[in-house]
């Protein structure tokens, strides 16, 4: 069967070989941990119990994650000895199960999750380079949806990820996403329960494309969408010789983009410090908690 999951519609054979995102039809994960650096809603105290799928349906030039996402690493794990990752994070007291790059794996996971009744909310944590007919699958499934939106015009989409059609997609696809489970909800604790929230990366030289971004979502999406500004920019790779995203943001740059966010009247915002953009947040993709 040609592949038709995520809009590249690469057509691959993934039965037989790979598809555009790096990965076959069987799950391969990379780790399985508790992660703290979430949004405080996600990870709260407890944390969150993360599971990084390999491979990825874009190719972005400034990935942090590059050895997951171009599936350099990771072990191929039955159905079953993925509900036993599941199970085990659970067992270790996590808030929810977070779902990483899960977008290639989707309809696989539509199959699983109708087995796996979770006894903690189930995270679909992703790029926002969504199929919406794929997203319905998952319909019922998923508690909190944490897509990414990465960029508003094509030029930067096509640049930086080979994806001219980014915006398009992703923004059909997270309306699809707030249709599935509505305005974030949180516990008594401060721990979300079922909704969204909607994250932007906020690039050098590209601040533009938060204002544009938020300007959509203000239109588009209640005023109490929850909304996630990073500030954890690092350049990566490719992205160290290509100027203007070979370098950190500037705190001025953040704050523009902060500022705008705020004079929109969004009324749940998470914002982040500079000490954001360091290395020390991004985990070790050693297949922890894998072997089970």
């Amino acid at each position: 069967m040609k592949c038709t999951v995520c809009p590249r519609n690469c057509s691959a054979d993934r039965e037989s070989g790979v598809g555009f995102c790096g990965v076959g039809n069987e799950y391969v994960v990379a780790r399985a941990a508790p992660h703290f650096w979430e949004e405080p809603c996600i990870s709260g105290e407890k944390g969150s119990g993360t599971v990084f799928f390999s491979g990825c349906n874009l190719r972005c030039v400034f990935c942090q994650n590059y050895e997951v996402s171009r599936a350099a690493c990771g072990r191929q794990v039955s159905e079953e000895q993925l509900m036993r990752i599941f199970d085990s994070l659970v067992e270790q007291g996590v808030n929810n199960i977070n779902l990483v790059t899960p977008t290639h794996y989707a309809p696989m996971l539509a199959k699983t999750l109708e087995k796996y009744r979770s006894p903690v909310p189930i995270v679909y944590n992703s790029s926002g380079y969504e199929s919406v007919e794929t997203l319905k699958m998952l319909d019922g499934l998923i508690d909190i949806y944490l897509p990414d939106i990465k960029y508003f015009d094509p030029a930067p989409a096509k640049k930086y990820s080979g994806a001219e059609d980014y915006f398009n997609c992703a923004s059909k696809a997270v309306l699809e996403m707030q249709r599935q489970v509505g305005t974030l909800t949180l516990g008594e604790d401060g721990v979300a329960k079922r909704g969204l929230i909607i994250r932007h990366l906020v690039m050098p030289g590209n601040v533009s494309q938060a204002i544009k971004i938020f300007t959509w979502v203000s239109e588009n999406l209640p005023p109490d969408t929850y909304i996630s500004l990073m500030r954890q920019y690092v350049p990566y790779g490719k992205a160290k010789e290509m100027p203007p995203i070979d370098r950190r943001l500037t705190s001025r740059e953040y704050a523009i983009a902060k500022q705008r966010i705020l004079a929109l009247g969004f009324e749940n915002c998470y914002f982040q410090g500079k000490d954001a953009a360091e290395e020390i947040f991004i985990p070790d993709f050693g297949l922890q908690g894998v072997d089970l």
